[in-house]
């Protein structure tokens, strides 16, 4: 295959890697049989075959094709002069385009759905090929007149509805245009201007992730529809880099974009995007893999494996009771879509996947799609698959008694999303997801008017999601709605105001393409300072060690305002406060640690303890005790020992325990606002939310702070009130280091910021680093885990005093010695990226 092979070795192996896409010779019968299967695939993914739609299970989806379809034929019928489709402008708006060219897919699609009242309609299949015809010559087959507004349109939207329509109806188009077919692809090539000669360009930015699985897809379907073997075995061949695990050390094609070692998913270089454009690569492998079967183009048992380990390790830990989490979602937190729906893409293709599958794999991708079934607080609606066939094997899943609905994480879990600075904490009963960033990776994703005020989302900004909870009435779009961009749970900000961008520059964007930056509304300055810009310290990472977990960050202002004497004048930066900071993720406590906290400029700052919303005739309390040990019930600012915020209706509740902070402001606001403020497209919708708002603040020009708090998931008043007699302790709180104790856990947790070395009891650590030590309480068993949260250290070192402990175990890279004093542990950090190094020791019990 002429592709560097290196970075795909990763995932695959070299025997397998070779066979994916066999490049030998094949007889011209079998190779017209390959892509006639082909193409008789693509419709049984899209139309089904008459054995599925026979099914009762696939009416609503088979109905819902034919109401969208009749409606697309009635706008066709009421089309007035110059119209294709009635009140669908053409000629200046590219999302138009690509609507008219979806109306017609969506025509196509009914004629060839088996048990649909439009299939086999002649008719309506001239009309749609009439369409085809029509849109090209008037505004899609001149390239100098086209590719005005969004590239994705261009190169991925329109093609892939021509694509598929034209496989649809591939007979009728033959039969009534014969050079139709070599007509649009000819056009598709020349709107690839990312790509290379009309073809993908693996160097290019726009050409990675999920945006190359569906360049390649479309390129696929056009190799079948034009007879073409060499189109399609070069297609599969670059779409296979999507399947490597990236390196970040040797990167191919300077891309970042893709599933790291960790689980991460990133896309546009630097965001965490495993909640939408993750799901839409995962999405689109799948239906390829199911296009290719049985055509001998690709081989795709082999691929199989790397994909359901995307969903083991990349999704699953992201979806808590059926809700996609909010730190993976970049700009689309702000649509009106749930997390609900957001996980109904990952479970047709888990359960795609699974007939892919064989043996224990396929039994595990069938026990998560009933797990998440029976655990979402919303109905999965099938009749929103892609695929009725999909829609019948999901319904022979949950009717399979053979098979146990099972959670493809452990019920105890925290995951180091570090290649993607996330964190997630998972334990019966809730789940704590943390969005973190850094000089790597972007603090938030704004674009095209979407996620209008996000300044602060990769801050330190979490989501504690308590189980039996709709978290329709927790978070989404509702959630940033209500509450203050300024008081997102977690982050510390300053007090100003901020504009959008549309406010400050009139636009979507920023635009100066004179300027030596060359901002244009896909530049990559563009990308750089407006749509997702990163921070600018390195520090962001943490630790895991079994189902525990630490995470640090120095919290930094981001690019734009580094950089500001390079911009333009009229290009508005912002400098953010101050604050270090640290999780530490236990069983029943998340504890949060900040020291440093303020602002250099003088500004008055607010630290978010918590930001909850509930339904406004939701039945919701706070109350709490003063540190004098006096009850107290809110809102108001009054030093406490604990606050506890209930609602009765939903049946949950948040302890907040302050270890060490001074007076804490709580605020329990009803907030009216339109959806419409988060994302221009919203309709313009007002919710009403109770807001309750957790903070600590800090007056103008006043000293930096440090705090320490703990979030306590469903807790009543008697396990609040039982930590005055532990068992959690701080044992430091500065700039340099961090660490907290808990006794019944026998666990120690330290983060260090600087470099040097840092005591903490009875354990030495060089630093910058993340560590855990837990000493059994039963057992001589002592366990150790470290990071680099860096990820710029070569080694770190740890020394346990006291007793001389020997190696159980030990991961690769880590080294243990007796010494003077102890115990020594050096562990090889260097290109881990951020992983976490795990030793069991032991000693005198």
């Amino acid at each position: 295959m002429d592709i560097t092979r290196r970075r795909l070795l990763s995932a695959l192996s070299a025997a397998g890697l070779l066979a994916v896409v066999p490049a030998g010779p094949v007889s011209a019968a079998a190779a017209a049989a390959g892509v006639a299967r082909l193409r008789a695939n693509t419709a049984a993914v899209f139309a089904g075959t008459p054995e599925s739609n026979a099914r009762p299970e696939t009416a609503a989806k088979i109905a819902a094709v034919d109401r969208a379809a009749r409606t697309n034929l009635k706008a066709m019928d009421d089309a007035g002069t110059g119209e294709l489709f009635a009140g669908l402008a053409l000629g200046t708006d590219d999302a138009n385009l690509h609507t008219a060219y979806r109306w017609l897919y969506e025509i196509a699609l009914a004629t060839r759905v088996h048990g649909g009242s439009l299939y086999g309609d002649a008719a309506a299949r001239r009309r749609v090929v009439d369409g085809l015809v029509w849109l090209h010559e008037r505004y899609y087959g001149d390239q100098s007149k086209g590719y005005y507004g969004n590239w994705f349109n261009w190169e991925i939207g329109i093609s892939q509805q021509v694509s598929k329509t034209l496989v649809l109806l591939y007979d009728e188009v033959l039969a009534q245009r014969p050079d139709l077919v070599r007509t649009y692809v000819a056009s598709m090539d020349a709107y690839l201007r990312n790509g290379k000669d009309g073809d993908v360009n693996l160097d290019s930015r726009f050409h990675t992730g999920a945006n190359l699985a569906d360049i390649t897809t479309n390129r696929v379907l056009q190799g079948a529809l034009l007879d073409d073997i060499a189109r399609i075995r070069k297609a599969l061949t670059d779409q296979l880099t999507v399947f490597a695990t990236i390196d970040p050390y040797h990167l191919d094609h300077g891309v970042t974009d893709g599933y790291y070692a960790d689980g991460s998913f990133i896309q546009h270089a630097s965001v965490a995007y495993t909640g939408s454009y993750g799901k839409g690569l995962l999405t689109r492998v799948v239906q390829t893999l199911k296009i290719l079967d049985g055509t001998g183009f690709a081989h795709g048992e082999e691929l199989v494996p790397v994909v359901h380990g995307w969903v083991r390790n990349g999704f699953a830990p992201l979806i808590f009771e059926g809700w996609m989490m909010e730190i993976v979602k970049g700009r689309a937190v702000s649509r009106t879509d749930s997390g609900y729906t957001d996980v109904a893409v990952v479970v047709e293709a888990a359960v795609d996947l699974s007939s892919l599958a064989e043996g224990t794999m396929a039994r595990a991708l069938k026990g998560y799609v009933k797990h998440i079934r029976e655990t979402s607080r919303a109905t999965l609606d099938p009749a929103r698959f892609v695929s009725p066939v999909s829609v019948v094997r999901y319904a022979d899943i949950l009717a399979d008694a053979s098979v146990p609905a099972a959670d493809l994480n452990p019920a105890a879990r925290s995951v180091a999303f570090n290649a993607m600075d996330k964190t997630v904490h998972r334990r019966p009963g809730y789940a704590f997801a943390l969005s973190r960033s850094s000089a790597r990776i972007s603090k938030y994703e704004y674009m095209n008017g979407e996620n209008l005020m996000p300044w602060f989302q990769g801050e330190g900004a979490h989501y504690l999601y308590l189980s039996g909870q709709d978290q329709t009435r927790a978070y989404g779009v509702d959630y940033f709605t209500t509450v203050s961009p300024y008081a997102l749970a977690g982050v510390t900000a300053p007090a100003e105001q901020r504009r959008t961008v549309p406010e400050l520059y009139g636009k979507p964007y920023y635009d100066n393409p004179g300027h030596p930056l060359n901002f244009t509304s896909s530049s990559e300055s563009q990308n750089k300072y407006v749509y997702f810009p990163r921070g600018t310290h390195a520090h962001s990472g943490g630790a895991v060690l079994g189902a525990y977990g630490t995470a640090g960050m120095v919290q930094s202002s981001d690019v734009a305002f580094q950089d500001r004497e390079l911009l333009p004048d009229d290009f508005v930066v912002h400098r953010n406060a101050a604050a270090t900071k640290s999780w530490f993720l236990l069983d029943d406590e998340i504890v949060v640690l900040a020291a440093g906290v303020g602002d250099a400029a003088g500004r008055a700052v607010t630290t978010a303890v918590d930001a909850r919303i509930a339904a406004p005739d939701d039945a919701v309390s706070v109350t709490g005790v003063r540190d004098d040990g006096r009850p107290w019930s809110g809102p108001g600012t009054a030093e406490l020992r604990w606050l506890r915020y209930a609602n009765a209706t939903q049946g949950t509740a948040v302890g907040y325990l302050f270890l060490d902070a001074p007076s804490v402001r709580v605020a329990l606001d009803r907030v009216t606002r339109s959806r419409r403020v988060v994302r221009t497209a919203n309709p313009d919708t007002a919710v009403t939310r109770q807001v309750l708002g957790v903070s600590v603040d800090q007056a103008a020009g006043a000293r930096p702070v440090r705090l320490a708090y703990a979030l306590v998931p469903h807790a009543d008043a008697s396990r609040m009130r039982s930590y005055a007699k532990g068992p959690l302790r701080v044992l430091a709180n500065s700039r340099r280091v961090q660490a907290v104790a808990h006794r019944g856990l026998g666990l120690t947790a330290v983060n260090t910021f600087a470099p040097g070395r840092h005591e903490v009891e009875a354990v030495r650590v060089d630093g910058p680093s993340s560590l855990l030590v837990r000493r059994s309480p039963d057992s001589a068993l002592t366990s150790v885990a470290v990071s680099d949260p860096t990820m710029r250290r070569d080694t770190v070192s740890v020394l346990l005093r006291g007793r001389r402990l020997r190696p159980v175990t030990a991961d690769e890279g880590v080294r243990v010695r007796a010494v003077s004093g102890g115990t020594r542990i050096d562990v090889t950090t260097h290109h881990a990226y951020g992983r976490s190094f795990t030793v069991t020791l032991r000693g005198p019990h």
